[in-house]
């Protein structure tokens, strides 16, 4: 067994009360200020092109114009895919995502969607996800990809014109960008609001016990 699944394993009276990795809590915060970031830019972004027929507040946009916007995007992206792919190369690796994230079932998601609704979900036992969770996170993960390739399909239209293509041209690629940051934002929302209602998630991912 590797060391990265031993790590991440509680695999003695030691270990026992390891519930978040080094490396996981390390590409986390990295990944929340990448994202942070990106979305704050992105709103500058989009205030200078609308999509609908609303622009984001300037007091939560990053950049103060698009020429700053942009440039606070762009570093912003190479930090997140970076980082996101160490996290999916660790996650697979050491067989963390197998773990934690599977198997997800129709039956599974919806009695804990109703635990969760009547306020007796579980979470005694931080180490192991319930079905909501390990849908939301795997999820998250899909709208990563989604929304890295849809941002690389719109920054390089012609370059890439073949996954521009893919995601029904530029404008639409927009669309779906749009959608997966809202998607982020809407998930980063619950996940914050599950921090506070159950800070003992917040404090391993904090000190990792």
């Amino acid at each position: 067994m590797s060391s990265l699944a031993m790590s991440d394993q509680n695999t003695g009276p030691a270990s026992a009360k390891v519930i978040q990795p080094a490396w996981v809590r390390v590409v986390h915060w990295i990944n929340a200020v990448a994202m942070i970031l990106m979305i704050m830019s992105g709103w500058q972004i989009y205030n200078a092109s609308p999509l609908f027929n609303f622009s984001f507040p300037g007091s939560i946009t990053l950049g103060g114009w698009l020429g700053g916007a942009l440039l606070w995007h762009f570093a912003a992206m190479w930090l997140l895919m970076v980082n996101g792919l160490v996290y999916l190369a660790l996650g697979f690796a050491s067989g963390r995502f197998a773990r934690k994230l599977l198997p997800i079932t129709p039956q599974g998601v919806l009695a804990d969607t109703k635990a969760a609704l009547t306020g007796k979900l579980s979470h005694d036992d931080l180490s192991k996800y319930n079905y909501v969770q390990k849908l939301l996170y795997a999820g998250i993960i899909v709208v990563g990809i989604v929304i890295v390739l849809s941002g690389l399909s719109i920054w390089k239209p012609v370059q890439l014109q073949y996954l521009t293509a893919f995601f029904g041209g530029y404008d639409v690629a927009r669309y779906v960008h749009f959608i997966c940051m809202s998607a982020i934002v809407a998930f980063l929302v619950v996940h914050v609001a599950l921090a506070v209602l159950v800070p003992r998630s917040l404090r391993a991912m904090i000190i990792g016990r």
